[in-house]
């Protein structure tokens, strides 16, 4: 399970929770987030689904949260839910849902992470060098490898992308 397929089951989770206690389903937004928790003993993933939503709903927090993760429970690939503070949801997920990501890595090769969202589009990405007429650091290189990685993030989403790592040699 990937982190878009828990946001969809906490989304899930979340309508049929609020079917359950006969709230109104207009409150819960079209897309939920998950996160990583700072802290990782509180889980692989964590969501303030029931925070954000539980005041339109009309509902205390941890009550939604409840009633969310009794629904997320039910998944096969959710080890457990608990909740933290005020309502938020800490999820472990099990560990064939987490190896199942490698499986698809391996399934997929070469093609896995690529998409077409931006197809047809053209993007010209500049990028500074490090300057020749002054100290050599890290921040060129670091540059030079961060305008690289956005060239090959745009590069899989489909984009034709045009790279320029400008020499900085002026006065030279």
């Amino acid at each position: 399970m990937n982190p878009a397929q828990l946001a969809d089951a906490v989304r899930a989770a979340g309508a049929a929770a609020l079917t359950g206690l006969g709230l109104d389903l207009s409150v819960l937004p079209d897309a939920v987030s998950v996160e990583r928790p700072r802290n990782p003993e509180h889980g692989d993933y964590a969501s303030a689904l029931a925070l954000q939503i539980a005041s339109q709903a009309g509902v205390p927090p941890r009550e939604l949260a409840q009633a969310i993760a009794a629904r997320l429970s039910e998944d096969p690939a959710i080890q457990s839910v608990q909740i933290a503070g005020p309502g938020f949801l800490n999820i472990r997920l099990s560990s064939a849902a987490a190896g199942s990501v490698a499986g698809i890595v391996v399934e997929q090769g070469d093609a896995y992470g690529h998409a077409q969202a931006l197809t047809g589009q053209r993007v010209n990405l500049e990028f500074v060098s490090a300057n020749p007429t002054g100290p050599i650091h890290i921040g060129g290189a670091r540059w030079a490898a961060v305008g690289d990685a956005l060239a090959r993030l745009l590069r899989a989403e489909g984009a034709d992308v045009t790279t320029e790592y400008y020499v900085n040699d002026a006065g030279a």
